[in-house]
C-alpha cells in the first residue's frame, strides 16, 4: 500500500528534518582568491553559530583562534596546496567565542581529468571521550561520508560542466546548493552522520518523501498543495542518488513555473514498483501546463540537460503528457539498471 498524504506549503513542519545531519559540511572554491566558502549545510551553522550569510565568501580560517594549534593549521594548509585529502583535529571557535575541538577531513572534488574543482570539508565536533577515542575508528566513519560526498559531488558538478559546455560551473550556486542538499538527504537516510554504514540499498519512499517536502517548503507558496503516493521500495544507493536528483529537478520546475498567475493548485508525486521490477516515478500538476511547442526536458537549460543525462545514465525512459489542466512527466527505471556516467 502506498503512503498518501498532502502537504500545505504554509506549514513549516514540512521543512523539519531537512539537512539535519550531525556532520557539518562546507564546500570551498580554490579558483577564487583565498579559497572562500561557497556552501555550508545547516549542521555547520548550528555547530559554529555562524549563519550562511556570514560564512559564505570567507576562508575557513575565520573559525580559528589564539589557541588553535599551528602545526595542525600547517598540515591542513599543506594538504590543500598539494590538492590531497587531509585529516586534522583542530580547535575552532563558535560565533560566541566558545572553543570546540573539531575532527576535519578536507578532500578535493575533481573532474574527469583529475583537475580540482572544489574542496569539500567534512567535520564533526569531538566531545568528551571522543577526543581520546580511536583515531582509526573515528576516521573510518568520517572517511566513508567523505568518500560518498566527493563521489556524488564530482558526479553532479561534472555533469553540470559537461552539459553546459563551459570550463566552470555556469549557474548561480543556489541551484547547485539545492542539488547538494538533495544528496545530503540521501546521506541522512543512510545514517552516515551517526555510524558507519555499508548498506548497498536504501528505502526510496522515505528519501523521496522528505525530499519532496523540503523542496515544496523552499519553492512553493500558500495555496499550492503537494500530494505524495509512494510505495515502499528498496533500491540500490546509486539508483537512489540519480532518481532523487531527477525528482529535485522536476519538482523545482513544477513549483517555479506551473502556477504562474494561479493562486491554488496541486502537485502530485507518485512512485510505484513496475511489474517486471524497477520503478515508475510520476510528477504531475494541474497548473498552466507545458506548452505543446516546448520540448521537455528543455535542452536550452542546464537543468533539462541534467535530467536527460541522469535518465540516460539509469537506462531509463521519460514521457511527457499534457492533460486538460497541467502536465505530467513519467520516468521508468528498469530493474537492475547498470548505472553509467
Amino acid at each position: 500500500m502506498a503512503d498518501t498524504f498532502d502537504i500545505l506549503l504554509e506549514d513549516d513542519k514540512s521543512f523539519e528534518g531537512f539537512s539535519r545531519a550531525e556532520v557539518a559540511m562546507v564546500v570551498t572554491n580554490p579558483h577564487i582568491p583565498d579559497n572562500p566558502i561557497v556552501y555550508v549545510n545547516q549542521a555547520f551553522t548550528r555547530s559554529t553559530g555562524y549563519a550562511r550569510s556570514v560564512s559564505i565568501g570567507r576562508n575557513c580560517r575565520f573559525l580559528q583562534g589564539e589557541d588553535t594549534n599551528k602545526a595542525e593549521v600547517d598540515k591542513l594548509r599543506a594538504g590543500i596546496e598539494n590538492e590531497e585529502s587531509v585529516t586534522v583535529d583542530i580547535l575552532n571557535y563558535r560565533a560566541n567565542g566558545e572553543p570546540f575541538m573539531n575532527r576535519l577531513i578536507v578532500a578535493p572534488i575533481t573532474d574527469d581529468d583529475g583537475k580540482t574543482l572544489y574542496f569539500v570539508g567534512i567535520q564533526k565536533e569531538l566531545r568528551g571521550t571522543d577526543v581520546d577515542s580511536s583515531l582509526e575508528k573515528s576516521n573510518a566513519q568520517l572517511l566513508e561520508i567523505q568518500n560518498r560526498v566527493t563521489t556524488d559531488l564530482s558526479m553532479i558538478i561534472g555533469m553540470i560542466r559537461r552539459q553546459s559546455g563551459t570550463t566552470s560551473v555556469p549557474e548561480d550556486f543556489k541551484a547547485l546548493s539545492r542539488r547538494i542538499e538533495t544528496l545530503q538527504l540521501l546521506y541522512e537516510e543512510m545514517k552516515l552522520s551517526d555510524s558507519q554504514s555499508n548498506r548497498d540499498s536504501i528505502q526510496m519512499g522515505s528519501f523521496l518523501s522528505r525530499l519532496a517536502a523540503a523542496i515544496a517548503h523552499i519553492e512553493g507558496r500558500s495555496g499550492i498543495r503537494l500530494s505524495l503516493q509512494i510505495e515502499p521500495l528498496e533500491v540500490p544507493i546509486e539508483t537512489a542518488t540519480r532518481v532523487g536528483l531527477v525528482l529535485s529537478e522536476l519538482l523545482t520546475n513544477a513549483f517555479q513555473h506551473a502556477f504562474e498567475r494561479i493562486d491554488t493548485g496541486l502537485v502530485e508525486v507518485r512512485m510505484s514498483q513496475l511489474s517486471a521490477g524497477g520503478l515508475r516515478l510520476t510528477v504531475s500538476d494541474d497548473g498552466v501546463g507545458i506548452p505543446a511547442a516546448t520540448p521537455w526536458p528543455d535542452p536550452s537549460y542546464v537543468g533539462g540537460r541534467i535530467v536527460s543525462g541522469l535518465i540516460e545514465g539509469l537506462e531509463g525512459t521519460l514521457q511527457l503528457g499534457r492533460g486538460a489542466a497541467g502536465s505530467f512527466i513519467t520516468i521508468d527505471v528498469p530493474a537492475g539498471a547498470s548505472v553509467t556516467e
